[in-house]
Order: C-alpha cells, then sequence, then structure tokens
C-alpha cells in the first residue's frame, strides 16, 4: 500500500499525533506539509465522507462525540452508531479501499462476563469477548455500551458489503489530556478488582495502528494495550495523575496485593514484534489525507 491514507478524527489525539505524520517519508517538514492534505468532513454527513476518501487506499478511523455532545450518556451510543455506519458505507462505496482500521475500545470486550459465567473468575479476556449490553445499559456505562454497539455495526456493515476491516480495541490512552472526566473510567474500581485495568501509551497505540494497517495478513480485533493495573502502587500513580492528592489514603498502603490478570493481547503482541523491522525500518510513502 503506498497510495493516500485517510485520517478520521484527525482532531482527536490519536489522529493529530506526529507519529502518523512521521510514517510520511519526507526531506523535510515542507515536503511533509505538501504530502498533508486536510479536509472538513462530518460523520454524520455521508457525502462529506465520500469526498474525503477519493483517491485513499485506506482509512483510520476514530470517534469523538460532536461539541454540541460532548459527554458519553445514554443517547451517544446512538449517536455514534449512526457515524460508524455513514463511514462504513462511505467505504464500501468507494473502490479505492483496501483497508479500514476501526478505532474501538477495550471496554467493548470487558463488560458483563461475571453475569454471564460462573467460571468467569478464571477467563481470560480477548478479542473474541464482547461486552454485555444490557450490563452496559443495567451500571449506566455508556462508552463502553457505546463503543459495543458501534463497534458490531461495522462489523456486521463491513462483512455484509465485503469491506476489509481490522478493529484496535484500546486500553485507557495514557495522553496529556487524560483527566478524571474520561468516559472509560466509569467502573474503575470494578476494572481493577476484576483484573482488566489495561491502559495504553499513545505512542504504542500509534504503532500497533500503523502494524495492523501493513500487514496484509491481520484480520478481525486486535486487543490493544501496553500496561495493566493491578496494584496498589500503579492504582495511586493513576490516582495522582488524575486528581492529585496530598498523600496516598492508609488503607491503600496496606494494601499490598498483585490482582491476576484477566485480559490478555497476545494477537497483538505477536503482531507487533512481526511488524517491528517495518516500525524501525520505516520503509514507508504515504500521502496523509486528515478529516476534521
Amino acid at each position: 500500500m503506498n497510495s493516500a491514507v485517510c485520517v478520521m478524527d484527525a482532531s482527536s489525539c490519536l489522529g493529530e499525533s506526529s507519529l502518523f505524520l512521521d510514517e510520511l517519508e519526507c526531506d523535510d517538514d515542507d515536503d511533509k506539509m505538501k504530502k498533508l492534505k486536510i479536509f472538513q468532513s462530518d460523520p454524520f454527513d455521508y457525502h462529506s465522507i465520500v469526498d474525503a476518501l477519493k483517491g485513499c487506499c485506506a482509512l483510520f478511523y476514530s470517534f469523538e462525540p460532536p461539541h454540541d455532545h460532548s459527554t458519553y450518556d445514554e443517547y451517544i451510543g446512538e449517536v455514534e452508531v449512526r457515524a460508524a455506519h455513514n463511514v462504513l458505507e462511505a467505504c464500501a462505496q468507494t473502490d479505492t479501499i483496501e483497508k479500514v482500521v476501526f478505532t474501538s475500545s477495550a471496554t467493548a470486550i470487558i463488560w458483563g462476563h461475571h453475569e454471564n459465567d460462573q467460571n468467569s473468575a478464571s477467563m481470560l479476556l480477548d478479542e473474541r469477548h464482547w461486552s454485555d449490553i444490557n450490563v452496559c445499559r443495567k451500571f449506566k456505562l455508556w462508552h463502553a455500551l457505546s463503543k459495543t454497539l458501534a463497534e458490531k455495526t461495522a462489523w456486521a456493515l463491513a462483512m455484509d458489503r465485503g469491506v476489509n476491516m481490522v478493529s484496535v480495541n484500546a486500553g485507557l490512552l495514557m495522553g496529556p489530556d487524560l483527566t478524571i472526566k474520561n468516559p472509560y473510567l466509569k467502573g474503575a474500581a470494578e476494572m481493577y478488582e476484576d483484573g482488566v485495568f489495561v491502559t495504553v501509551d499513545l505512542d504504542f497505540l500509534v504503532e500497533a495502528h500503523i502494524c495492523v494497517y501493513e500487514q496484509i495478513s491481520t484480520y478481525g480485533r486486535y486487543l490493544c494495550f501496553n500496561h495493566i493495573i493491578n496494584q496498589t502502587e500503579d492504582a495511586v500513580k493513576l490516582a495522582n495523575i488524575l486528581s492529585p492528592l496530598p498523600s496516598s489514603p492508609q488503607s491503600m498502603e496496606s494494601d499490598t496485593r498483585i490482582i491476576q490478570e484477566r485480559i490478555s493481547n497476545k494477537k497483538l503482541n505477536k503482531l507487533m514484534v512481526e511488524c517491528q523491522p517495518q516500525i524501525n525500518g520505516k520503509s514507508r510513502g504515504m500521502l496523509m489525507k486528515v478529516s476534521t
């Protein structure tokens, strides 16, 4: 694949990452900007998506809530589902599109397995699992519900229309914009106790996207994280990032448990090992079209 790719939503932390721009093989910044084209598109406007995709061989897609509906609530699922449907339909109608890399979330995997399986304590969660939408509704896990419904919609449409799609199900993104209001954090205590509270660094997340795009053999879903929060020290560090504390609660300091991990990213790790020589060699040459 040596043609233009489209990044949507480029206004997101992932989309605007300079690491994506680094994939452009250029002698200098001026040359890099010549290879970068910026489009305004609306995921709720099918025709603007089609315009942004013209001439592209691939799409990197991630969803950011619209400015007039910026919080995750019981209605955001309908919004994200509609956006996913429009994007996949536009890809199906664009003859040049060879692959779609769909950014989803680990929250579309981890919720509701206690309620459905008596052996859940020993279950190792991976890409084959889906969050239970009824459990998400019951406990108002709107981020998980939205990501699950949107990804399922995308997969249904991709299979029906013959679109070559892979998804990257990312853990909590540890970026400069992370705050305690991040909707991923709803149910953080339960994620911690269940051994499924995973995070991902921006650099690692971008590399994962590039790998699943470039490797011809990629398929299905890829659970993406490079750290798991399963001991008090890690939990305290994250708490201090989100809301600095003058000192750690005494109850946390006395908790020396290490929670058993119940989640696996083996599939992605294997791919990353295979892909590493290409990452280091940077043998790519892309024309980048970003849609905001």
